[in-house]
């Protein structure tokens, strides 16, 4: 499967990948940010390719092929259109957006969790919304977990898998309690934090901090940020 350079959207980039869209084949690519891709990375590639059947193109965005680009090993996926929700989050959101695209992300993680699925990574750069119509498609399924609860070995911030920002205290593995479907409810409520406010609800100066937050503060009320006005 060949693409063109010249067609390609850069939609997203974080420190393990890149999403890109393909203008011409109206296919997304997921490709690892560094020409060696680390033995992790390439296994939560393969791991949400092996997801494909169980992901649902009303609420997911589903993978459909594995491919090599220039030695490099490539997830390819469907395009159900959109924009990543972190695009929208720079300034509170206005409410009735809001409410839309709440609606469609409870939609859709609903939808995860009635195929026996946990996220464990549900963020807005992992999130394509249509602010238009409110469509809603999960994506970022490298580490997602296929058993009903698991446990989390308490390890250093750094090397547990998902981004500590939107994770429950139970996924830090500093607490007597398995990660379930719940999990994923609590970082729902860190994402439509950050919709209303603008901002995440705990900031911190290193990972150690940041995990304490989330076991042991509480945010300030989003309506502390401001006064909130339908349209």
């Amino acid at each position: 499967m060949e693409f063109s350079a010249d067609a390609l959207e850069l939609l997203r980039k974080d420190d393990e990948f890149l999403l890109y869209r393909d203008k011409c084949s109206s296919v997304l690519l997921l490709a690892p940010v560094s020409d060696r891709l680390a033995p992790d990375s390439l296994k939560k590639i393969g791991h949400e390719y092996s997801l494909k059947d169980k992901l649902d193109p009303a609420w997911a965005v589903r993978p459909r092929a594995l491919s090599q680009e220039q030695g490099q090993t490539t997830l390819v996926l469907d395009d159900p259109g959109g924009e990543p929700l972190d695009r929208l989050l720079r300034r509170p959101m206005e409410m009735t957006q809001f409410l839309r695209l709440a609606v469609g992300l409870a939609t859709a993680l609903g939808g995860l969790h009635k195929e026996q699925l946990i996220h464990k990574d549900l963020k807005p750069a992992n999130v394509l919304v249509n602010p238009t119509t409110g469509e809603v498609h999960l994506t970022g399924f490298g580490i997602a977990s296929q058993l009903p609860r698991e446990r989390q070995a308490p390890e250093p911030p750094e090397f547990i898998a998902g981004t500590l920002a939107y994770m429950a205290p139970e996924q830090t593995g500093r607490m007597n309690r398995s990660i379930d479907s719940r999990s994923d409810l609590y970082a729902l409520g860190v994402t439509l934090y950050e919709m209303l406010t603008g901002s995440l609800p705990f900031s911190a100066s290193d990972p150690m901090e940041l995990v304490h937050c989330h076991i042991a503060r509480r945010p300030e009320p989003p309506g502390g940020f401001r006064r909130y006005t339908a349209v």
